[in-house]
């Protein structure tokens, strides 16, 4: 038997290789700087708010997308892409593949901020806050029109910023899915193969009954169903507009 053994990173292709990266740097900047705090500085420049936050920039529905809160949650956004995105990005080409990613994860980040935008909506009936009940929210004291449960749900929304690259990574599954949906797959915690096509419609199906339902459970089911159908759509239209590259 030869010594000599392959990295598991030497198939690795760029743009795949080059995301995992700067999650990882992304990542580090958080333990160090942030200390696991959503309120440290890297969150708050980064992570994505509610368009009415005072914490809001434009250029966090790209950057919301490098961050995440933990371990465990890098952890199966970059394992899914190194799994998923090399044969994804073989198949369509590295230019087409960075803009993939890039659509859905901001696809994903317009969803969740519109579900908010609804919430607030259904909440005070306008899609904003006055500056003063803002300035109460922000010294966590209620309104005097305000219920307990209306200041929680609406102190959430515009100071809980979101972060993941999960958006952009189930527009990855969900091409996989339809590119290849007959490929036997072996998942973690499940002791049998199941087919591509499958596990995309498994996933979906959680987010769905997770977002519809008001799941409290912290995940953005929005925002991953914003990334489902964004990368639904393209492989839609690319499929209609260049057979070369699909099927």
């Amino acid at each position: 038997m030869s010594q000599y053994r392959q990295s598991p990173f030497a198939n690795l292709t760029p743009v795949v290789k080059n995301l995992l990266i700067i999650n990882v740097i992304f990542f580090l900047a958080y333990m160090l700087l942030d200390r696991g705090s959503a309120n440290g500085p890297v969150t708050t420049i980064c992570g994505e708010y509610y368009f009415d936050s005072s914490g809001f920039r434009p250029w966090q529905f790209i950057t919301y997308m490098f961050m995440h809160g933990g371990f465990e949650h890098i952890f199966f956004n970059m394992f899914a892409l190194f799994s998923f995105g090399p044969i994804l990005e073989y198949s369509i080409g590295s230019k087409k593949f960075l803009n993939f990613y890039f659509i859905c994860g901001i696809g994903a980040g317009v969803l969740q901020m519109l579900v908010q935008a609804i919430e607030v909506h259904n909440l005070v009936g306008s899609f904003t806050l006055t500056a003063a009940d803002k300035h109460l929210l922000d010294q966590l004291m209620v309104p005097d029109w305000m219920q307990p449960a209306q200041a929680q749900k609406l102190y959430g929304i515009y100071h809980a910023p979101l972060v993941g690259a999960s958006g952009a990574i189930f527009g990855i599954l969900v091409a996989f899915g339809m590119l290849y949906p007959d490929m036997d797959l072996m998942m973690l915690f499940i002791p049998f193969p199941i087919k591509a096509k499958y596990m995309a419609a498994i996933f979906a199906a959680f987010d769905l009954f997770g977002g519809f339902a008001g799941s409290s459970d912290n995940v953005a089911h929005f925002a991953h169903l914003g990334g489902l159908a964004m990368g639904l759509i393209l492989v839609i239209i690319w499929n209609r507009t260049d057979k070369k590259t699909f099927y």
